[in-house]
């Protein structure tokens, strides 16, 4: 079964985002395996400034990568995708053998170059700024979405 690790920083803080989020997770479930890791985000002020914070972040995003995934980082600046890209990005995977996929949303001040650069495909599901809470919604809603366009199973229009 695939397994797929969605790493985010940030706490779901209000009810709304964890019962959306639970719902696409219950979803996920008959397709595959889902588990999502949330980071602590740091304060710059506590940090000494917002590089800072971003580093002590990334720092904690790279360490939680699971070994042999295929890295996807929700990126403004990545490849702009449709619905169907991501689910062919997932076929892609599945078909070439990698049964370990990541999803990486970053927090509020993004991540840095390393994060960048170790992961394999960098995504944008959209030019607009979303906050990160609501882009994890988006991201196990379209990961949902991806799965039943892949099965041909009404859902998708």
């Amino acid at each position: 079964m695939l397994h797929i690790s969605v790493i985010a920083v940030g706490k779901l803080k209000e009810k709304f985002w964890a019962q959306a989020c639970d719902e696409y997770l219950k979803r996920l479930r008959p397709y595959a395996a889902v588990d999502v890791r949330e980071l602590p985000d740091i304060d710059p002020a506590k940090a000494g400034g917002e590089a800072k914070a971003v580093r002590q972040e990334s720092d904690a995003v790279l360490a939680a990568i699971p070994e042999g995934s295929v890295a996807f980082l929700l990126d403004i600046c990545g490849k702009l995708v449709t619905s169907e890209d991501i689910a062919q990005a997932i076929d892609d995977c599945s078909l070439s053998g990698s049964s370990r996929l990541c999803f990486i949303v970053g927090g509020s001040c993004g991540v840095d170059e390393r994060v960048r650069a170790k992961v394999q495909r960098r995504i944008s599901l959209g030019r607009i700024t979303l906050p990160h809470n609501l882009a994890r919604v988006v991201l196990l809603e379209q990961l949902y979405r991806a799965f039943k366009i892949s099965r041909n199973e009404p859902y998708h229009k």
